[in-house]
């Protein structure tokens, strides 16, 4: 086993708590190794870290606008969804699905973990019925075959653990009923509705494997359990289920609202909460270098405090390389917020793997994100 190389000192003028009672006129910037688990330092400068001014190369901060995405009639099928980034790993999409599906799915690459944006629908799996809404996660097992019956038209980010399945992440010290109790999960049930659905018409099963779609034709629905047991199976939860860490004192960092972990990835969520009252404690993101993750947040509803000009629907994506934190509007309250508390919903994925974005149609991706951080943007930045 590795043993990183450990070697804590302080050098000229620094805080000696980190992310709290920086020096008078300096900027913080953490430093830091495996995802905020790792060795790491704080920097503290005398400018901005994200006071660049121009910006060369394919690395860069990127924005995406989702709403803009898809067609007007929307993606029959979530293996229809186009890709956002990906990577050996984890594909993510973004799923338009505007009325039933007239087929099941069949996802033999990995575990789906689905997030519901918008609408409401009714999910059928092999394993029953659960009616599904905004703000739902629902993960769902590899080779799991289902259907979603919308209630109203879905918007969904779909998050592929390819080749891996999804597990809940270790809380220590906190206890396993921390952030949200797993008696939370819901999961589907053989009830009227899924008995109602079963039929003899004829039923195709579009399965996905090594990204290539084959097609299984039943004479009959075979979504027809009459019974199942055991302790593999879909399960739900609603962010407003969520009860986040927060500290009075302390700003902690992204790690400690992870809700669902992968082998090379983990998914975290952002929900309202209340600032830090310490005087001395920043109450805004750190600035940060996440040198050994890519990270991804998806906006899905609220006021987004450390960003500017984002609204719901957009997407983010910050790979590993340079230093990213809170714009400047944001970096204005870093010490005084104007609310008690955050108003923000929010999905983050955070992965080991460099991720590569997908080709995009013109409207879709705000090319001058990156010079969003300067104190004047220019005119396209927003």
């Amino acid at each position: 086993m590795k043993q990183h190389i450990s070697f804590p000192r302080v050098a000229g003028t620094a805080s000696r708590q980190a992310h709290a009672d920086l020096p008078p006129g300096t900027f913080e910037r953490e430093i830091g190794r495996d995802g905020f688990f790792g060795p790491a330092t704080q920097m503290h400068h005398a400018h901005p870290p994200t006071g660049w001014i121009s910006w060369e190369g394919p690395l860069r901060p990127r924005a995406f606008d989702l709403n803009q995405t898809g067609t007007d009639v929307g993606q029959a099928s979530p293996f229809d969804a186009p890709v956002i980034l990906a990577n050996a790993a984890t594909r993510i999409r973004f799923w338009k699905a505007p009325r039933a599906m007239d087929h099941l799915a069949r996802n033999a690459d990995g575990d789906e973990l689905v997030f519901i944006h918008r609408g409401r629908a009714h999910l059928y799996c092999d394993y029953g019925h659960l009616a599904v809404k905004a703000g739902d996660y629902v993960v769902l097992p590899r080779s799991t075959m289902w259907r979603i019956d919308c209630a109203e038209p879905v918007e969904a980010l779909l998050i592929e653990a390819t080749n891996a399945s999804y597990g809940l992440p270790d809380k220590g010290m906190l206890g396993a009923h921390a952030i949200f109790d797993p008696a939370m999960l819901d999961l589907p049930e053989l009830d009227e509705a899924f008995q109602a659905q079963k039929s003899e018409r004829e039923t195709r099963v579009v399965v996905k494997r090594l990204g290539q779609l084959s097609t299984v034709t039943y004479p009959y629905n075979p979504l027809d359990a009459v019974g199942w047991h055991g302790n593999l199976a879909p399960v739900r939860i609603n962010v407003a289920d969520i009860r986040p860490i927060s500290s009075h004192r302390y700003h902690v960092p992204p790690s400690a609202h992870t809700t669902f972990v992968a082998p090379r990835f983990v998914v975290c969520t952002f929900v309202p909460r209340p600032f830090e009252t310490d005087p001395g404690a920043l109450k805004v993101p750190f600035f940060h270098n996440n040198d050994d993750f890519d990270e991804v947040i998806f906006y899905h509803d609220g006021d987004f405090f450390s960003r500017d000009n984002i609204k719901p629907g957009m997407l983010t994506f910050h790979p590993c390389g340079f230093t990213h934190g809170p714009h400047p509007k944001a970096l204005t309250k870093a010490f005084k917020q104007e609310k008690p508390g955050t108003d923000e919903y929010a999905v983050m994925i955070d992965a080991r793997d460099p991720l590569e974005p997908a080709d995009f149609a013109p409207g879709v991706e705000l090319v001058s994100y990156h010079q969003s951080w300067n104190v004047t943007p220019p005119k396209g930045a927003e």
